[in-house]
């Protein structure tokens, strides 16, 4: 049967059926006579995107139960003549030409089958914030995308089958917009020149076809952008930061953008005290990790010393000691500063020593490294470390014969993991090559 015919005969029966419900008074029937009707969904809907799914399938797949159960629920006049309903569901039966639980693309409403538009989900972490985009990606086909199969000026469901919906794990701010965390059924409205982005309290329908414009949280205007030609339709997250990401759909060669920001440091602080009022506050890692990503951002530095006097109240050591200098210097209070680092460097093991040499090179205070390392050397002669340290002093100076010296004893001394490492200073120390650079 043609689809012109197909809809010829749906009609047919959508008229009978609404006829017969008039004369018995059995309750309203229209909205799923309306549903099926060609003027709001024909088998070439974009509904199905790459395939003309049977009647049968729509009534359920809309209504989410079986037949009869959908009709009771949905319709409470549950009064129908039989004979309307035999012919109604003989008509679907007609011109889905399968059993009552297949498809035309031999899909089931049963069983876990493929479908021809794929489940997909990209996620983003920004701080400590997760999104989480759920959708269905159809494909275009070679067909006509934008003004044609999904039309401009109506609402779209920015996928396929089942609601695409948009998580955040906390409070976000879409294009400048406040938007509180939760799930929420993502629409877009197409245009030539602008789209809607639609973030709606309901996120459990199928499309967009219950859509409801008093359900929406927000909307904002964006700009589309054309983009290389994308036969699936995609989100991915660019433009990732420390505290952004924009979100991108594509499909077709349109693409469409909106930026998510997160307010990560007062949300990181939130969680940092709701964590050390757990299992967390008796150990001195947990008030050290909070310090540290105080002092990394430059916030909160009262609080960072704070921490930091509690994480060394519970167990002192060099790393939460040096961190404590480090906040003190970053505070201004450079003789406070000073006086904790040599208390710091005089717990130090050798390998926290080099390490901290290391990090001073890396901060372009080159002599104060060598000075470290030459220091170590006395209190710790022996360690392998400090072989590898006095090779960077040699190497600084040009030495590259004590230099290769130094490096083979600390060979005899290294973890077999560090080894190839070692062997290859020693190789760019016989060339002639500073090791420090």
């Amino acid at each position: 049967m043609s689809s012109r015919n197909q809809e010829n005969f749906i009609a047919k029966i959508a008229k009978k059926a609404n006829e017969d419900a008039k004369k018995r008074q059995t309750g309203p029937i229209q909205e799923l006579l309306t549903l099926t009707a060609p003027s709001r969904l024909s088998l070439a809907s974009p509904l199905f995107s790459n395939s003309a799914e049977s009647l049968f399938s729509i009534y359920v797949a809309t209504n989410g139960l079986p037949a009869p159960i959908a009709v009771k629920r949905s319709f409470p006049m549950y009064r129908m003549c039989r004979a309307c309903m035999d012919v109604l569901f003989l008509g679907v039966l007609l011109l889905s030409g399968f059993s009552p639980a297949q498809t035309a693309t031999s899909e089931t409403l049963m069983l876990d089958l493929p479908r021809a538009s794929q489940h997909a989900l990209v996620s983003q972490r920004i701080g400590i914030t997760d999104i989480t985009v759920n959708y269905h990606r159809p494909l275009a086909n070679g067909r006509q995308i934008w003004g044609k199969l999904v039309p401009y000026g109506q609402v779209w469901r920015a996928g396929a089958n089942e609601n695409t919906t948009i998580t955040f794990s906390d409070p976000v701010t879409i294009e400048g917009q406040p938007l509180d965390n939760g799930t929420y059924g993502l629409h877009m409205i197409p245009g030539e020149n602008q789209w809607t982005v639609i973030f709606s309290k309901n996120s459990k329908d199928w499309g967009s076809f219950t859509y409801k414009q008093e359900e929406d949280a927000l909307r904002i205007n964006v700009k589309p952008q054309t983009a290389e030609g994308h036969d699936a339709l995609a989100y991915d997250f660019d433009e990732v930061k420390p505290d952004s990401a924009v979100v991108t759909m594509r499909w077709d060669k349109v693409a469409v953008p909106f930026k998510v920001e997160v307010k990560v440091n007062d949300l990181v602080t939130a969680s940092i005290h709701r964590q050390l009022h757990g299992l967390n506050q008796y150990y001195w890692e947990g008030w050290d990790d909070a310090a540290g990503y105080f002092l990394a951002n430059k916030i909160n530095l009262d609080e960072a010393l704070k921490d930091e006097d509690q994480s060394i109240q519970s167990e002192e050591r060099y790393d939460n000691v040096m961190n404590k200098s480090k906040i003190l210097e970053a505070m201004g209070r450079q003789p406070d500063a000073e006086m904790f680092r040599t208390k710091a460097l005089n717990m130090a093991s050798p390998l926290q020593l080099y390490f901290y040499a290391r990090q001073l090179q890396a901060d372009k205070k080159q002599d104060q490294a060598l000075v470290v390392y030459r220091s170590t050397a006395k209190k710790f002669p022996d360690y392998w470390t400090t072989h590898l340290g006095l090779a960077r002093v040699y190497s600084a100076q040009g030495d590259f014969d004590n230099a290769v010296k130094e490096v083979k004893m600390s060979l005899t001394g290294a973890p077999d993991s560090n080894k190839p490492n070692l062997e290859n200073y020693m190789k760019r120390l016989q060339a002639k090559e500073d090791i420090n650079r």
